[in-house]
């Protein structure tokens, strides 16, 4: 099963709808709720980056018997220090995202720990995509 979500930059009102509509999916069709959690923290995490930092993008994946892929493509503006970036705490989120209670600097590292694989690309001035993935079996 694929799907496909649009996230939109700027618009934190309806940052996590993504999240909350695969958390959705992944209930009905009976995965366990241990790796559902693990999905939308991960996903969560990752949308809401798109929102803070970058000016939205999309967010593509897969449902198999074996694993749940997600891949979040944005055209923000490039993380520049990734290994910094994956450090907790370290945030470059605006005054205005921090005021909103986002920005505290644990999304990649939350990724990271609630996933089985995770792989970043990034190149500044062009864009991130975040390949995240979950075992099911």
């Amino acid at each position: 099963m694929k799907f496909d979500y649009i996230v939109e930059g700027g618009e934190f009102i309806n940052a996590g709808i993504a999240s909350a509509k695969l958390k959705k999916v992944l209930k009905q069709l009976g995965i366990a709720s241990d790796i559902i959690r693990k999905v939308a923290i991960s996903m969560y995490e990752a949308e809401i980056n798109m929102v803070i930092h970058a000016d939205g993008g999309h967010i593509e994946g897969e449902i198999t018997p074996e694993k749940i892929e997600v891949l979040l493509i944005d055209k923000g503006p490039g993380i520049e220090d990734l290994d910094l970036a994956m450090t907790e705490g370290y945030s470059t989120a605006s005054k205005q995202a921090r005021e909103m209670g986002f920005g505290a600097g644990m999304g990649l590292p939350n990724i990271k720990r609630n996933s089985d694989h995770l792989n970043i690309s990034t190149k500044l001035g062009v864009g991130t995509t975040v390949h995240i993935s979950f075992k099911i079996t």
